[in-house]
């Protein structure tokens, strides 16, 4: 009898493997918070709540930060009804920054690549430096024909963070609400006032974020 039991579940948990299939693993997967409250600010487009947290120029992800000198983050959820589907674009979104009557667009995640650090990562010392360090006493200058030695990120880790921001970044096309992503704008300098547009099929939204 015990058997036979084991074996049915054993059944019953590999159809419901089959019916899911496997996870795709390409999925956006920054996760949406309980709440628009959750956020730093919200607004209302149509029946959608647009909820936003301004990041500057930090990329929040599930698997750690990374950031960015070029570009300033907006974390940004969609929630809607029960059942609510939406077809998002990040394209649908802009960034007023300082009252500029002209907003910024946003921009793809794969501009922000080259951009992209991880404050984790710290370079090996180059050996040289490691030797004049132990030169107690001694102060020779600097040949300035010698170009200082460059430490490149190893691929490996490059390709990492690349994927952690095209995962966490806004997907696009329909999806189910609520749906988190974070949108990404173009900017360097001071920051005084910042407001997220949103124009899209829901309809048209101003979120006031905090600098």
């Amino acid at each position: 009898m015990f058997l036979r039991a084991a074996f049915v579940v054993l059944v019953a948990s590999l159809t419901l493997s089959a019916q899911n299939g496997p996870p795709n693993k390409d999925a956006p997967n920054l996760p949406p918070r309980a709440t628009p409250g959750d956020y730093q600010a919200q607004a209302k487009a149509g029946m959608v709540t647009i909820a936003a947290e301004f990041d500057a120029h930090s990329l929040p992800t599930p698997e750690g930060p990374l950031t960015s000198e070029d570009y300033v983050v907006v974390e940004t959820c969609l929630f809607g009804p029960p059942g609510a589907k939406l077809t998002l674009s990040p394209g649908d979104f802009s960034l007023r920054i300082n009252g500029k009557k002209a907003p910024l667009p946003s921009q793809p995640y794969g501009l922000v690549l080259k951009s992209l650090k991880d404050p984790y990562w710290i370079p090996p010392e180059d050996s040289e430096a490691k030797q004049s360090k132990t030169m107690i006493g001694q102060s020779a200058e600097k040949d300035p024909s010698v170009l200082p030695h460059v430490v490149h990120m190893p691929i490996e880790l490059q390709r990492a963070m690349e994927k952690k921001a095209q995962r966490a970044s806004m997907p696009e096309g329909e999806h189910a609400l609520p749906t988190a992503g974070l949108l990404f704008f173009e900017h360097r300098g001071k920051i005084n006032s910042v407001e997220l547009v949103y124009t899209g099929p829901a309809g048209k939204a101003t979120v006031a974020l905090q600098p």
